[in-house]
């Protein structure tokens, strides 16, 4: 059975706080962006931590049976971007994340509080 786009969410979230993905951000891009619905935004200290925190969101994505459509940067480990269509998880290294600001880029979008 195909997974919304909340409980695609809900599984993210929780790779994120199993590999102590550091100050998680939701924006929920409806009726802002064709995109996707939501983006995640995090970071991680290092490039082993962003490695760890993606390599976890894809063992969960498998294991729910979610088709991942795209994944860029692993290579840099710098912004890794995970697309899995009506989520898309951006894991910054913390450097990173303050240049790009995506927060700010996307600042139409509202930021979920509880997930």
């Amino acid at each position: 059975m195909k997974q919304t786009p909340a409980e695609i969410l809900q599984i993210v979230m929780k790779s994120l706080e199993e590999k102590k993905a550091i100050q998680p951000t939701v924006l929920n891009l409806e009726g802002v962006s064709l995109i996707a619905d939501y983006f995640v935004i995090c970071h991680g200290n290092s490039d082993v931590q962003v490695r760890s925190i993606v390599t976890e969101i894809r063992k969960k994505a498998d294991e729910h049976h979610i088709h991942m459509r795209g994944l860029e940067g692993m290579e840099t480990a710098r912004w890794v971007l995970v697309d899995l269509g009506d989520v898309v998880v951006h894991v910054f290294h913390r450097d990173d994340r303050e240049y790009y600001n995506l927060e700010r880029l996307w600042s139409d979008a509202k930021v979920v509080e509880r997930v």
